[in-house]
């Protein structure tokens, strides 16, 4: 019993997560999103601010929402809260708390599509989630404003997939008024959503690989993240079953903090000998980091 929840402990975690982090159960009933006072908190995963049942708001929706401001440029909390988390877990947060993931997850657990890790191309794919964050995230909002100076969410308004699926389209469903309001972006949005969902089914976490500016974020952090990963030379006998393993393919013995790992411990369950080891980050490392 013990050995059987230790290993769906992350599976266990992410929908203890999302269920906390999207608990306003009346909201769901009701078509109304929760404005009280935990709104004014971020959560570390991708969770949108008008999803029903949301106790808290997105960082990304955060950080356009200032940068789009006619009155501020810069939060001081949101990006103290984006470097504190990306400085102690990294995206560690991605394959623990983060909701959207816990949905791709599950989409892929379906046996419908013959499985792969990586679309075609993955090589070059996996940059759009930085041109995302640059040019989405922060150019956009910054630079494209209206007669009084405010800018657009503009990839919470075209592209995130998590805010359609746990926003749109229940405020959709349960509001007669944007029924009848419902055009060519909600549409698109949904046209996203579904590509998306399908290509979950066959490939791991595709949004998360190829769009995520979070994850991108998130990114930079885990080479120096608290949290991390190292393998110990000593006891590495290069058998590649880490890689083999990793949904992310990813060589965790020469690249144990590679940008692209979530962090979810597949590798370290699969290592014969046990070299590779969580731990907080330190000088002492004895690791292979290639670029």
């Amino acid at each position: 019993m013990i050995k059987a929840i230790r290993n769906r402990m992350r599976l266990c975690v992410q929908i203890i997560f999302t269920a906390v982090t999207n608990g306003y159960l009346f909201g769901f009933l009701t078509g109304k999103i929760y404005t009280g006072p935990t709104k004014a908190a971020c959560v570390p995963g991708l969770n949108c601010y008008s999803c029903p049942g949301a106790l808290g708001s997105c960082p990304i929706g955060s950080l356009q929402a200032v940068l789009g401001s006619r009155d501020y440029k810069f939060s001081f909390y949101v990006a103290g809260f984006l470097i504190f988390f990306g400085s102690l877990f990294g995206r560690f947060i991605c394959g623990w708390l983060c909701p959207f993931g816990l949905i791709q997850d599950l989409l892929y657990k379906i046996p419908f599509f013959r499985k792969r890790k990586n679309l075609p191309g993955h090589k070059v794919l996996k940059w759009m989630k930085y041109v995302i964050l640059v040019l989405f995230v922060i150019l956009l909002p910054l630079l494209v404003v209206d007669v009084i100076g405010q800018g657009s969410p503009w990839f919470c308004q075209y592209i995130c997939p998590s805010g359609t699926l746990t926003a749109g389209i229940p405020l959709v469903l349960l509001n007669e008024s944007l029924q009848n309001a419902v055009g060519g972006l909600f549409i698109w949005k949904v046209s996203l959503l579904v590509l998306i969902i399908v290509l979950a089914l066959w490939v791991y976490r595709p949004f998360c690989k190829y769009l995520c500016p979070l994850g991108a974020l998130y990114s930079f952090f885990n080479p120096v993240a608290l949290y991390r990963y190292q393998v110990e030379e000593s006891d590495c006998i290069k058998c590649g079953k880490c890689r083999k393993t990793c949904k992310m393919d990813i060589k965790v013995w020469e690249q144990p903090n590679s940008p692209e790992c979530i962090r979810c411990g597949d590798c370290v369950k699969a290592c014969p000998t046990k070299a590779i080891k969580r731990g907080k980050g330190g000088c002492h490392e004895k690791t292979h980091e290639k670029s």
